[in-house]
């Protein structure tokens, strides 16, 4: 029997792309040489974001600031929790201004409880919260001590992933959550399993049994960078397969094209920072 999925209303923060440019290689993805189109790559944003108010959603928006192309990845910017704000600290030089810009937006909106963090953090881009625990991805980016200290100002239990392809370089482009878990049911989740090492594996079939198992086909359009409200699920255009599985447990794929912000290697999740208020 299919299972009944319910959508909850969520608040986003997201930044245009208006200074969007593939100017530097800090992923796999990133190829100085292949033109960009910072227009087409609003256009594509603008849709995205569009896409989430239709779907009942709230977006908020942080000015982009000039020099900083990759600020459209918003969700590397912060992880909220309950209302609790866990900023972030970029590895990559490049993307170091980005995460006061964000801390400045949240003071401003009134948040208190807001920490910066000392080990280098890259938010929710390897940070993924299920209702129930904080699953932590470290391998290329994020420190894993990264991982006790988000523990320590969340205030939530942290499950650490080891993240072995270079290609999927923070934990949402190798996974993320379908349906939070509440208090009758556990989180469902979608991964590509080729991206964990043997023993993070075994964590994750062992955590989630049911999950989603993604192939190296939906791992490679950015398929497991979906964004989902427990029912509507926004995948790439390209992710076709993923959504017909994700269909036929009852979800809803909805579909972006989301080819310019990929020559970034950002998908739907990675400009999508999901502002949980508690």
């Amino acid at each position: 029997m299919q299972a009944m999925r319910v959508p909850t209303t969520r608040r986003y923060l997201m930044c245009p792309p208006r200074h969007f440019a593939v100017d530097y290689v800090i992923n796999p993805w990133m190829d100085p040489a292949q033109p960009v189109s910072a227009d087409v790559a609003v256009a594509q944003w603008t849709e995205l974001r569009d896409t989430y108010r239709r779907l009942g959603h709230t977006v908020e928006e942080i000015e982009p600031q000039p020099g900083l192309p990759d600020m459209v990845f918003a969700a590397n910017s912060g992880t909220v929790v309950d209302g609790r704000v866990l900023g972030s600290r970029f590895r990559a030089p490049q993307r170091a201004a980005e995460a006061e810009h964000f801390r400045r937006w949240f003071v401003e909106h009134g948040y208190r409880d807001i920490t910066m963090p000392e080990k280098i953090n890259e938010a929710e881009g390897d940070f993924a919260w299920t209702g129930s625990m904080l699953l932590a991805g470290t391998g290329f980016r994020t420190d894993p001590a990264a991982h006790a200290e988000a523990q320590e100002v969340l205030g939530v239990p942290v499950v650490s992933l080891q993240l072995v392809d270079p290609r999927y370089y923070h934990l949402d482009t190798a996974l993320f959550v379908l349906a939070e878990a509440t208090d009758t049911t556990r989180a469902h989740i979608a991964y590509y399993p080729d991206a964990f090492s043997a023993g993070s594996r075994r964590v994750l079939e062992r955590v989630f049994p049911d999950a989603v198992l993604a192939t190296k086909e939906d791992a490679e359009c950015f398929g497991l960078n979906g964004v989902s409200d427990g029912r509507n699920v926004v995948l790439p255009v390209e992710a076709t397969r993923l959504g017909e599985i994700l269909a036929a447990q009852g979800y809803e794929p909805v579909y972006v094209d989301i080819s310019e912000l990929r020559k970034a290697g950002g998908g739907p999740k990675c400009c999508t920072l999901e502002i949980r208020k508690g």
